[in-house]
């Protein structure tokens, strides 16, 4: 990615997402204003066209979209940026909003154009387009000869389509229909994930609105959970924990989570010592000689026993192997990282055995995982792999094993308004999701699945 289009998403980092948008075919098409523009800002030379002043033009709909210029050292785009339309579905407290103009021109609202060109020469690098009001979501266009471009699809920062190659010449898309545009890709453009339902994530908004409810009397405490009697007690030992500072750890909480979950459905909490079992293929002969000293997939064993016990409860038996809620695929191979305040593309294996996802990939992961799963949340297990390193008085130090040390809940959903967000509870609190993804780089993260129901009582 070049240096200008790092500059162009930092900068509009900080701008609100909002707004209900409209089917990718229901877009307004501004392919005439385009047109309009063509020769004056599109081909017109460099200097004519960093000179201009902003314009703004109304399509047949209605509706305004405003044409300027950017200026960086080597590049400038010029873009058709639509006016940001807010609303939002209807809630249990609150009526829905119909959708309205705000007289904000981001760039990125749904139906937005960006061009870059180079200022040496006026010719086109890049086109991007903005299928959502989000920044983070949108389609690209690069030239390949005079007859092809390529087509890339990105959610943050995964990219769903990579350098597809398209048959119509980079100039052509200048003035063509966006749904003409991609026909082009036919069904290798998986339009769903730029068409999100946020009604289909209400009861998963009730479900973190309960969550939270419980969540201010709780404290964390080293090895804490509460038994199936409802004391708190030690994980390790099953002992009572002193009333005075009682509380949870990470594991503790994803089990105080899972009950809230089943308890109004079975009547009773889980019992902690099964949840600690050795739970599908993991480790080798190797690690089996340490699991007693280092307990190293305590918390993979600790969220594939919760997710068997909820999916068997609330689904079937049947969905109690791994094979069932495990999550195992993806659909990029390619993200986005920021490198030194610059945004590089790297490859991305997707599902490690035994391991997970990298957890650079974790955001655009969770967000098609929303898309594809609306009715489910994710426990998560942390790992890296882990060894004391040799000092003077361990010259052999530890071996180098994977460690699964801490567990979490990742509940990825669309918003009223149909916003991307990622609730993180973990430890007896709620943190950022920002948070958890800057504490762990170079680690890795294993997902189960979660049914996603309303009702929680812990």
């Amino acid at each position: 990615m070049s240096r200008f289009l790092t500059v162009f998403l930092v900068f509009f980092i900080v701008l609100p997402v909002f707004g209900l948008d409209l089917p990718v075919s229901k877009i307004p098409d501004d392919s005439l204003l385009r047109l309009k523009f063509k020769d004056s800002w599109l081909m017109e030379v460099p200097a004519r066209v960093l000179s201009k002043q902003p314009v703004i033009e109304y399509l047949p709909s209605g509706e305004r979209v405003q044409v300027s210029a950017l200026e960086s050292k080597d590049e400038f785009m010029v873009l058709f940026s639509r006016e940001l339309i807010s609303g939002k579905i209807e809630t249990d407290n609150n009526p829905a909003v119909p959708r309205r103009a705000t007289g904000q021109f981001p760039g990125w609202a749904q139906g937005s154009w960006m061009i870059t060109r180079r200022k040496n020469t006026g010719e086109g690098s890049l086109i991007r387009i903005f299928l959502r009001s989000d920044q983070y979501t949108y389609i690209q266009f690069r030239p390949f000869n005079s007859e092809k471009c390529q087509m890339d699809a990105v959610v943050y920062g995964g990219y769903i389509v990579n350098s597809l190659p398209v048959a119509v010449s980079f100039e052509r898309l200048y003035s063509m229909q966006l749904n003409d545009i991609l026909k082009l890709a036919g069904d290798k453009f998986p339009v769903k994930y730029f068409e999100p339902q946020p009604a289909y994530y209400k009861n998963t908004v009730k479900f973190i609105t309960n969550v939270r409810k419980y969540l201010g009397p709780l404290r964390f405490a080293d090895d804490g959970a509460i038994d199936e009697n409802g004391n708190y007690v030690f994980i390790n030992n099953l002992q009572r924990q002193p009333s005075a500072g009682a509380g949870l750890n990470c594991s503790g909480f994803t089990k105080w989570l899972i009950d809230g979950i089943l308890r109004p459905v079975t009547g009773a909490r889980l019992s902690i010592t099964p949840l600690k079992a050795p739970f599908g293929g993991r480790g080798s002969s190797f690690t089996e000689n340490w699991e007693q000293r280092r307990d190293p997939y305590f918390g993979l064993d600790w969220i594939r026993n919760l997710a068997s016990e909820a999916n068997g409860i609330l689904r079937s038996n049947s969905y109690r192997n791994l094979d069932e809620f495990e999550v195992r695929n993806d659909n990029f191979s390619l993200v986005l990282v920021n490198e030194n305040k610059t945004f590089v593309t790297v490859s991305y294996p997707g599902f490690l055995g035994e391991a997970g996802y990298g957890v650079e990939g974790l955001y655009p992961l969770l967000y098609t995982l929303a898309i594809d799963n609306p009715f489910k949340f994710y426990l998560s297990a942390v790992n890296n792999e882990i060894g004391a390193p040799v000092t003077e008085t361990n010259l052999r130090g530890a071996p180098r094993l994977r460690q699964y040390f801490h567990v979490a809940a990742l509940i990825p959903y669309f918003d009223e308004y149909g916003v991307f967000k990622i609730v993180v509870f973990e430890s007896a609190a709620e943190t950022s999701f920002t948070g958890f993804r800057n504490r762990y780089p170079g680690h890795y993260i294993n997902l189960v699945q979660i049914p996603v129901v309303s009702t929680f009582d812990p």
